[in-house]
């Protein structure tokens, strides 16, 4: 009855998270032979095969809307309103290829992402122009990203990384971000933290940043039947913000509560998610 369980709550997180060619995309991801960059040892793969990822998502999303150049290119072109989900499959198909893929298919669906920004240009509201292949917004969503998923593992992750592993895993992910086109990407976590201060005077809030956080905080895209468990892990995800970043979007700043409910929300969840997608053990 467990298995049987831990089976159906394994489909439905993978249905959502990988979509419907999720199961086709994950036999070719990991059973293809050939030379990869990354191997289970390394901090990289570690984090990115870590449940700890739901709650990064998110707070990185949140993050990454301060930005309004980069908010705009999200809000005009990416259409995450009216199809949230297959974003996110996108999304998340996009970190199993370049983490866990052969190079050839990791270079293959970096050149067809580059090809998709070239695309994506336009202006805000301001009438600042924007392009989504700037090497300075490139950055700014990697740095976003790369601190979500790092922070989220260091409070969430089943094997948090130590000092050492946590500066190869922001060296690891920067190959992605360089080959994306990206320039000046931060190598250890005290370069990653002087790239984030230095965009802080960029950052600001806008209507779409604010109707993004709505959307996810409040009307998430979820059944209702996994309102709670979301709810969790998004208020996780906030929890993991810093306070200069949740002025803005109208977020609250609850110490107390995030260091203990909040905390043990984030914790169950992850867990739970762990435990739903590991394959049972065999005798």
């Amino acid at each position: 009855m467990i298995e049987r369980v831990r089976g159906l709550a394994s489909s439905a997180i993978f249905a959502r998270v990988a979509g419907p060619e999720g199961a086709g995309r994950r036999d070719r991801i990991h059973g293809t032979p050939g030379p990869r960059r990354f191997s289970p040892a390394d901090p990289i793969w570690r984090v990115h095969a870590d449940p700890s990822m739901f709650v990064g998502g998110i707070r990185a999303l949140l993050l990454q809307s301060l930005h309004p150049l980069a908010m705009a290119g999200v809000d005009q072109h990416s259409g995450f309103r009216g199809d949230p989900w297959g974003r996110l499959q996108r999304t998340s198909g996009f970190i199993a290829e370049t983490t866990f893929a052969t190079t050839a298919h990791a270079d293959r669906a970096i050149v067809a992402v580059r090809r998709i920004h070239e695309r994506v240009t336009g202006e805000t509201e301001d009438g600042l122009a924007y392009a989504a292949s700037d090497p300075h917004l490139l950055r700014w969503v990697h740095v976003a990203e790369i601190d979500s998923f790092l922070r989220a593992h260091d409070r969430y992750g089943a094997r948090p990384l130590t000092p050492p592993e946590r500066d190869v895993y922001v060296a690891q992910t920067a190959v992605t971000a360089r080959l994306l086109g990206a320039r000046d990407v931060p190598q250890s976590v005290a370069e990653l933290d002087e790239v984030i201060a230095a965009y802080r005077p960029e950052l600001r809030t806008t209507p779409a940043a604010r109707a993004a956080a709505r959307f996810l905080l409040v009307h998430p895209p979820v059944p209702l039947a996994v309102r709670a468990p979301y709810g969790l892990l998004a208020a996780a995800a906030v929890g993991l913000l810093p306070r200069w970043a949740r002025l803005p979007l109208r977020l609250p700043w609850l110490p107390l509560t995030e260091a203990t409910a909040v905390r043990a929300g984030g914790v169950a969840v992850t867990r739970a998610i762990g435990w739903a997608m590991t394959p049972p053990s065999r005798s």
